[in-house]
């Protein structure tokens, strides 16, 4: 088990993590929560159902990582595809950003709720529920991790001259982590699957 999610009863599954792996995880994951921001709560007084309805931005964000996060929906060859684009994000980004934030905060308190067993590790144990959590989690910090790293799908077999970095690059951490999260989304998605 250890390293790769493996299937439990009742549709979950389970992975044994270590110290070091654990406080990956949670710090990678409360960075994303960071770059996905805070919600919108209402202001004090404020009609709580307003919010439910509020409008979301029509432009695409500055920042890579969020716009891979929160891609255009129609792509941006014309102005009407970019119109297109902009009527989307105003009515859907708002209640993405909340799910991204829900399954980052779920991937938190699992790691968090985590016994240690004998000083150096510990056994996660997901329920159906939480793994889509953290596949939703993974997926995303393997796209913000993949545009800080300039990996696009376009790169083809970029992915495979990121495992000949030499050690002294300084993005080699980054794409250990990167690679990394991908083994524990593949074996997760694996075991989810009938």
């Amino acid at each position: 088990m250890a390293g790769h999610f493996e299937a439990t009863p009742g549709g979950g599954a389970a992975v044994a993590l270590d110290e070091v792996e654990v406080a990956i995880l949670r710090s990678l994951a409360v960075q994303l929560l960071e770059l996905i921001g805070p919600g919108d709560e209402p202001a004090e007084g404020e009609d709580p159902l307003a919010a439910l309805f509020a409008e979301g931005p029509s432009e695409p964000p500055s920042d890579p990582a969020l716009a891979r996060l929160f891609p255009e929906a129609y792509g941006d060859k014309d102005d009407e595809l970019r119109a297109a684009s902009a009527e989307f994000r105003r009515f859907t980004e708002n209640d993405l950003r909340t799910r991204k934030r829900d399954d980052a905060l779920a991937v938190v308190r699992t790691l968090d709720g985590l016994s240690s067993v004998g000083g150096s590790g510990a056994v996660l144990r997901l329920d159906a529920g939480e793994c889509r959590n953290w596949l939703g989690t993974l997926n995303d910090l393997r796209l913000t991790i993949g545009a800080r790293l300039e990996v696009s799908d376009e790169d083809g077999g970029e992915e495979g001259s990121l495992y000949r970095l030499p050690d002294t690059d300084p993005r080699k951490p980054m794409v250990m982590a990167y690679l990394w999260l991908g083994g524990l989304q593949e074996t997760l998605i694996e075991t989810l699957m009938p």
